[in-house]
C-alpha cells in the first residue's frame, strides 16, 4: 500500500519512522512518501497563501503549488497505472467523521494521498478539480479544529497502516480494540495480581475461559454505557445473548427492533 503526504511541514510526519509504522516501511508492506508543497511553488520566497476572496481573516492557500505537487503523486499512483482513482484525504473540520470503520474501508485502497492543509484552508477549487484524477474525501477526526491538518493525517495514517496485514504482529489483537464491534474495550490487566491494595478480578485468574470472555463482554457493554453511550445508540444488538440483554437491562437499556433503547428506570 502507498501513502503520500503533501505538507508545508514535512518534518512534521517524521513521528511516521517510528513504532510499528516505520517497521512496516523498512519491511516494505507499505510505502509513504512526505512532499513538501513548497517546492511545488514558482517564486522565490516560497509562497503558498494568499488573502481570501470576500474578506475575512487569516490566509488561504494558493490552488497552483497544489495542483503541481497532486498531479504529480497522481501521476505516479499505481492506483493510476491500473485505471483506477486513488483516494485523496483532504483533513478538514468540515469533512465526514473518521472511524475504526472508515479506516478498515481504506485500509482496502492501494493508495491514498494526503493533503494537509494550513490557515484558513486549502483554496475550495483545487478539490473540484482534484476530482478528475482522486475520489476525493475530506475528513475530520472530530469536532474541532487543530492548527493544520498534519495532526491528523499521523492519527489516520497509523490507523490505517495498522490494519494492512503484517504490520501488526497479532492480528488477533486488531479484533478485540476499541470499536472494532461497535464497543469500547475491556479493561486490561498484568503482572503482579495484587498491586497497592488492588487486586486483578478473580475470573481473569481462573483459567476458566468462558467466564473470562463473560466478564470481559459485560465490562464493554458497563464501559461504553459510561463512556460513549452514543455507541450503544447505533449497536445492532438483534444477536445479543439473554446475559447481554439482562446486562443491558441494568444498565438501563431495553431490546427493541435489534436496537438498544434508553427506558426510564424505575
Amino acid at each position: 500500500m502507498r501513502f503520500d503526504v503533501v505538507s508545508i511541514f514535512p518534518e512534521y510526519l517524521a513521528p511516521l519512522e517510528l513504532s510499528l509504522i516505520g517497521k512496516a516501511r523498512t519491511d516494505g508492506l507499505l510505502e509513504l512518501i512526505v512532499h513538501d508543497l513548497r517546492s511545488y511553488t514558482q517564486d522565490r520566497h516560497r509562497t503558498v497563501d494568499d488573502t481570501p476572496y470576500g474578506g475575512g481573516a487569516g490566509m488561504v492557500m494558493k490552488p497552483e503549488p497544489w495542483a503541481q505537487a497532486l498531479g504529480d503523486i497522481a501521476a505516479a499512483s499505481p492506483a493510476t497505472a491500473a485505471g483506477r482513482k486513488p483516494v485523496l484525504i483532504v483533513p478538514s473540520p468540515a469533512g465526514e467523521v473518521f472511524t475504526q470503520a472508515l479506516a478498515y474501508e481504506l485500509a482496502e485502497e492501494e493508495h491514498l494521498a494526503f493533503a494537509c492543509g494550513r490557515y484558513e484552508g486549502i483554496d475550495e477549487r483545487v478539490l473540484e478539480w482534484a476530482q478528475e484524477q482522486y475520489a476525493v474525501r475530506p475528513v475530520s477526526l472530530g469536532d474541532y479544529v487543530l492548527n493544520g491538518g498534519e495532526v491528523a493525517v499521523l492519527a489516520m495514517v497509523e490507523a490505517i497502516g495498522r490494519l494492512i496485514p503484517g504490520v501488526v504482529g497479532n492480528p488477533d489483537s486488531l479484533i478485540e480494540e476499541s470499536h472494532s464491534d461497535g464497543l469500547l474495550e475491556y479493561p486490561v490487566y498484568t503482572k503482579p495480581s495484587s498491586w497497592r491494595d488492588r487486586d486483578v478480578p478473580d475470573v481473569l485468574l481462573s483459567g476458566n475461559h468462558g467466564k473470562i470472555a463473560k466478564f470481559r463482554r459485560e465490562h464493554q457493554l458497563r464501559r461504553t454505557a459510561a463512556r460513549r453511550p452514543d455507541l450503544l445508540d447505533k449497536l445492532d444488538v438483534s444477536n445479543f445473548s439473554k446475559t447481554e440483554r439482562n446486562v443491558l437491562w441494568e444498565l438501563g437499556y431495553a431490546v427493541e427492533h435489534g436496537r438498544a433503547v434508553r427506558r426510564n428506570k424505575e
